[in-house]
């Protein structure tokens, strides 16, 4: 679900270092909402990041 249906924006994996440098790996998701939007002429509901939302990529559905 963690996945931008708009750009393909997706789950980044990398590795948390703590203050004594114990090393261990963490996951970074993307801020994705579910939101109603026009695709393909008719309104479906779509999982968007807020990128996409800012910039316009996405054509909301009243």
């Amino acid at each position: 679900m963690a996945k931008c249906e708009c750009c393909g924006k997706g789950v980044t994996f990398g590795i948390k270092v703590s203050h004594s440098h114990r090393r261990s790996n963490r996951t970074w998701k993307p801020n994705v909402r579910r939101v109603k939007a026009v695709v393909e002429g008719s309104p479906k509901y779509i999982y968007a990041c807020s990128r996409c939302l800012r910039a316009g990529k996405v054509t909301r559905a009243v």
